[in-house]
């Protein structure tokens, strides 16, 4: 689904994945909103879970008795099916698979992954904790007073909060401490904010299921893989056009891909993993740049903390496919990432130059969802969507010497304000007004990081 305001998620908990919806913050009558499919049961709020996406989907086409019953595309959301309520891989969260990733040295999967599991069990909290309406004696202790008091207690630690700056938070010397106090906190608590969460969670798919029936987070995706290539063989395409059409892209969530298509690209995602292997170890990344002239494939690295990417005298160097990639790579031709030392491994390896979803930048995507914003999408996409695209573009900018680029994202423009809104308030509604301003300086952006970019043959 290209850009929804309504995204399915799976939770894997106690060795069972459930499958629900999240309605990302939106605005409606000047206040902000955000919500789970779910509601009250005997006077405390749960997040109603269904053991697949064919039963969430035909719950939500016979059932109103729900918190998104009023969201403003619930209408669409009614008519999908199991496919299009199927989460993708950027919104699956495994909560049991935390203490996992804790014990292991962190890599950015590690800490992506943290980030976005601790992120999504905090809205999980935000809707469905009613402590401060219980008691109205004592307004001072209302605002102190949750049911997720240990969950409270981690994000308060500050390594929590480390999680949100990526991988370079946690290395070196203190970094490594930090991981491990980050490890400690997790054995601490973890299971005391399990245990306040699943006093909120309805495995029973709000009376439709029965606890046998939920899969195991191995036969989720199983079985989500059969659904997928059921889909792709007998779909019937009119209608799932119709559908993608009419709900928008998520919004994505802090760490994770601020453009959750992931390019005009298509890789398997566990050939993309295994490739990242590789590509991290050399420290030279496959990364992926869609303008109006079409996507590509090039490879970045920084040197003292200076992007450079593969190209010659400030032109970036791109390719349709990770094939014609590689075969340049394999030629004689010089350029810029030649003398670096890790090059000849990059040379010599069979391993494709496949991007994860962190090194693609959909400069498109970005114009489109402002067009719709500024058109009367308000409330349905918030300032994270320029995140990523941004970094990516800086980037290009400082290898290609784009003084006009930096320019236009300076502090007193009306990108760059933007821009400081998204790092410091993420989740900020973007505005029609807002998308508005921004629509004519993007697109001036994006022209000129164009000039710097060659497609080869």
């Amino acid at each position: 689904m290209a850009r929804p305001s309504i995204v399915p998620i799976a939770l894997t908990l106690d060795d069972r994945t459930g499958y629900t919806l999240w309605a990302p913050p939106w605005e409606e009558d000047g206040e902000e909103w955000q919500a789970f499919l779910g509601g009250s049961v005997d006077g405390t709020a749960v997040v109603h879970l269904f053991p697949t996406p064919a039963a969430l989907a035909a719950f939500c086409r016979t059932s109103t008795d729900h918190d998104l019953a009023d969201h403003p595309v619930w209408p669409v959301v009614a008519g999908l099916g199991p496919a299009d309520v199927t989460p993708d891989d950027d919104h699956r969260y495994d909560l049991d698979g935390v203490y996992d990733v804790v014990a292991e040295n962190p890599d950015r999967w590690a800490v992506d992954e943290l980030a976005a599991t601790f992120d999504i069990t905090g809205r999980l909290a935000e809707c469905c904790d009613t402590a401060p309406e219980d008691d109205d004696e004592d307004e001072d202790e209302d605002d102190e007073g949750t049911t997720f008091e240990s969950l409270a207690e981690l994000m308060a630690k500050p390594e929590v909060a480390l999680l949100g700056l990526g991988l370079d938070a946690f290395t070196g010397r203190s970094g490594e401490d930090a991981w491990i106090r980050l490890g400690s906190a997790v054995d601490e608590l973890w299971e005391d904010v399990l245990g306040e969460l699943e006093d909120h969670l309805d495995w029973t798919g709000a009376g439709t299921a029965e606890l046998s029936e939920y899969p195991s987070a191995e036969e989720a995706e199983a079985d989500d893989e059969d659904l997928d290539d059921e889909v792709e063989d007998a779909a019937d395409d009119e209608d799932d056009t119709a559908a993608d059409d009419a709900v928008a892209a998520p919004v994505a969530a802090a760490p994770t891909s601020a453009i959750s298509s992931g390019g005009r690209f298509s890789a398997d995602p566990a050939a993309v993993a295994a490739a990242a292997g590789f590509w991290e170890g050399v420290g030279i990344l496959p990364v992926e740049v869609v303008v109006p002239e079409g996507a590509g494939l090039t490879l970045r690295c920084y040197v003292e903390d200076t992007a450079r990417f593969l190209g010659a005298d400030g032109e970036v160097y791109l390719f349709g496919t990770p094939a014609e990639l590689t075969a340049f790579v394999q030629g004689d031709e010089e350029h810029d990432l030649a003398d670096i030392a890790s090059w000849p491994e990059v040379e010599e390896t069979t391993v494709s130059p496949l991007p994860v979803d962190q090194d693609r930048y959909d400069l498109v995507e970005v114009a489109e969802v402002l067009a719709e914003v500024a058109d009367g999408a308000a409330g349905l996409v918030d300032h994270a969507v320029l995140v990523q695209a941004v970094e990516g573009v800086r980037d290009l900018a400082e290898y290609a010497g784009l003084a006009r680029v930096e320019e236009l994202l300076g502090a007193g423009t009306p990108l760059g304000q933007a821009v400081a809104r998204a790092e410091r308030d993420p989740r900020a509604a973007l505005r029609a007004e807002d998308a508005a301003r921004l629509t004519g300086p993007w697109d001036e952006l994006v022209r000129e990081v164009s000039t710097a970019l060659v497609f080869r043959d």
